[in-house]
């Protein structure tokens, strides 16, 4: 199961900074002027070898101001339920508000842990202005500047110590995971492949209330479906519906062998759709992308090519991702999803002989060798596999520090064109000899 850390707080404290900072991104926007984050941001981090995801939960650009506090009460609540840690920022220069004080207010209320981080605490006499926020009640502060970074390192070593380390079920069947925004069709899609012998489908509870883990048997395809599809419940505030399916991917991404990402064909590939993506690759998951709804779109015999390469143009570098186009409603090409994400599965768990490798990709290293830097040849001497739950590659040379990222690139290319990896990450590291 994912940790995820969750940033709250009212707007303008510097939430998507912290973000940026934590993700070591330029993702979020960063404004002076309040509500500019409006899309919730999610990335990956990792601190002393301890991956997680993070999360602003921004606030929001609405009429009234009624509905921004209420939207911002909303997102602290699903973040309490959903997240591992909080991160509950506030605004040195301001003091303590209303809208702090009723956020802390719901804090303590929660039973997650929650850290109080005073943000742009630039210098020795705001340090003792902190101490006001003491009176939240929630423990210790911790001072920090998240535009220079300062104490955000004390700050990221207890936000680890609340992670849970649990031990995903071993389970050897492929594990796929139905993700996407709301209303893309997933649950079509599931009821479309289960449809009415419902013998074959025994529902075990996931790891959230929500995510309904499903044991699929039928034609000949095997597997787990983890379903992100149920929401949990009606919200008044709509805009919080995306941000519980995005908590809600994380954790069924998290455990997930190849990760079917369904985007609606009338709408195209959305950022958030982008994100989703990214995060699979980060955490070297398979990918495979199904566009639904297919029906829809007026088609010339042009039509599939150029929304092909439109997707690949935004999922790029890791264009390598089988793209289905289906119509969940007319069973359109449902079976050759299922198809393509075996295929997936059986790439991710490819392992290349150590023969094959050198005597394929050697050649054609000698043929385009890493160009020389300050007079210096790089010779790549021998390569082999490395055990890993996606494929990883070491190769091994004499002066790996000079080969450039372009190199890389390149040799992830010829990997592809030989060996088949499609829909799969794949690391390469350059040793020495």
């Amino acid at each position: 199961m994912s940790n995820i850390v969750a940033i709250v707080g009212r707007p303008n404290v510097g939430k998507s900074t912290l973000y940026n900072r934590l993700t070591e991104s330029r993702k979020a926007i960063v404004d002076d002027m309040s509500g500019v984050t409006r899309d919730r941001h999610y990335g990956a981090a990792e601190w002393i070898n301890k991956p997680f995801t993070v999360i602003d939960t921004g606030g929001y650009v609405a009429h009234s101001e009624d509905v921004f506090e209420a939207a911002i009460r909303e997102q602290v609540l699903i973040a309490i339920e959903e997240a591992t840690v909080i991160l509950f920022v506030v605004d040195v220069t301001t003091g303590v508000t209303d809208l702090d004080d009723e956020i802390a207010d719901i804090l303590r209320r929660g039973k997650k842990p929650v850290l109080v981080v005073v943000n742009k605490v630039d210098n020795n006499s705001q340090r003792n202005d902190a101490a006001i926020f003491y009176s939240f009640g929630l423990g210790e502060l911790y001072l920090i500047s998240s535009m220079t970074g300062s104490g955000t390192g004390e700050l990221l070593d207890d936000v680890v110590s609340h992670f849970e380390d649990i031990p995903l079920e071993e389970n050897s069947l492929p594990k796929y995971a139905i993700v996407g925004r709301p209303n893309v069709g997933k649950s079509s899609f599931i009821n479309a492949l289960i449809g009415k012998e419902r013998n074959i489908v025994t529902p075990i509870a996931g790891t959230t209330r929500d995510s309904i883990h499903i044991h699929y048997n039928q034609f000949g395809h095997e597997f787990m479906l983890i379903d992100t599809a149920g929401m949990r419940k009606k919200t008044k505030v709509k805009e919080n519906i995306e941000f519980y399916s995005v908590m809600r991917t994380i954790k069924a991404l998290e455990e997930a062998d190849v990760v079917i990402l369904m985007i609606d064909a009338t709408e195209g590939l959305e950022s958030q759709d982008i994100n989703i993506f990214h995060l699979a690759e980060k955490n070297k998951k398979g990918v495979v992308i199904l566009v639904n709804k297919w029906d829809l779109v007026e088609k010339n015999h042009k039509t599939t090519k150029v929304f092909e390469e439109l997707i690949r143009d935004k999922i790029a570098p890791f264009t390598d991702v089988p793209i289905i186009f289906t119509s969940v409603v007319e069973k359109q090409r449902i079976f050759k999803a299922l198809e393509a994400a075996a295929h997936v599965y059986n790439n991710k768990h490819k392992k290349i002989p150590t023969s094959k490798l050198n005597e394929i990709m050697l050649p054609i290293i000698e043929n385009n060798p890493p160009p020389a830097l300050k007079g210096k040849f790089v010779k790549i001497k021998f390569i082999t596999q490395i055990n890993g739950s996606s494929p990883m590659f070491a190769f091994f040379c004499n002066l790996p520090q000079y080969i450039k990222e372009s190199y890389r690139r390149f040799i992830e290319n010829k990997l592809r064109d030989n060996f088949d990896f499609q829909g799969v990450p794949i690391q390469i590291y350059f040793r020495q000899k």
